[in-house]
């Protein structure tokens, strides 16, 4: 069986501590001498000079030995039927990384569009991309059936990034939706969360009661997982590198 891909997204580290470490760049090395096998780039935490950056970041992360995949925390329809305005300059922003796919939230959906109709609206897309289920209403199971069962398989839309504990923003069951989304997922977000003070605040794999394992038995096989969870101590390195571990075991 082939292994698995392990993919650290840099959001897990915090925002703050990226910008206080000058940027997602800083973390490169850190994630390739984990052992880990790609990294997810975050257009929110880039600079002003995004592009520039991007460059660079794609130059340190071949360097190292990885690959990437690029987060775009932009919906793909902005409203029913119409897709992003901007989706060309982020397929732009994903070529100057060589990032292998761009992961949008769904938004709001595709609208009275035939698979055919959308697939030449895509046709000038030269990265797929991915829909995740994000923290919002459209981000709830029967957004996310309504456009798979519809529209899947589409060349371009690879298939759907599953978040293991989004579903708990937007209090749906992650158990069920696996259930039902489980076939078009293409990649996991290992996640986990507990609620404090009303709301849900993501915690490591260690401190959770180990739903994230029953949750990736459901899983496709062997579909790269991405580490969101937040990876903090006084070793930085060494945490990643557990967590690397823990993930490529389970």
């Amino acid at each position: 069986m082939m292994e698995r891909k392990i993919i650290v997204v840099t959001a897990a580290f915090g925002a703050e501590v990226v910008q206080q470490a000058g940027g997602q760049q800083y973390f490169i090395p850190i994630i390739a001498q984990s052992g880990a096998d790609g990294v997810e780039i975050r257009r929110e935490l880039l600079s002003s000079a995004a592009e520039e950056e991007l460059v660079n970041l794609k130059l340190i992360i071949e360097d190292k030995g990885l690959f990437s995949y690029y987060s775009v925390p932009e919906y793909l329809f902005t409203a029913p039927g119409t897709l992003n305005p901007r989706l060309k300059q982020f397929q732009h922003e994903a070529a100057l990384l060589n990032a292998q796919v761009i992961k949008f939230a769904l938004g709001a959906g595709a609208g009275s569009y035939s698979p055919e109709q959308l697939a030449k609206q895509l046709s000038d897309c030269t990265i797929p991309l991915l829909i995740e289920n994000d923290q919002t209403a459209t981000g709830k199971i029967q957004p996310m059936l309504d456009y798979f069962n519809h529209f899947h398989p589409l060349t371009v839309v690879q298939g759907m990034t599953f978040d293991m504990a989004n579903w708990l923003w937007v209090d749906e069951s992650p158990s069920k939706a696996a259930e039902q989304l489980a076939p078009y997922v293409s990649y996991c977000h290992v996640k986990a969360a507990i609620k404090r003070d009303a709301s849900w605040h993501a915690i490591n794999l260690d401190q959770s009661q180990g739903e994230w394992r029953s949750l990736l038995s459901m899983m496709p096989e062997g579909i790269p997982l991405g580490i969101e969870f937040p990876l903090e101590g006084h070793d930085i390195a060494e945490c990643v590198h557990y967590y690397v571990g823990l993930l490529r075991s389970a």
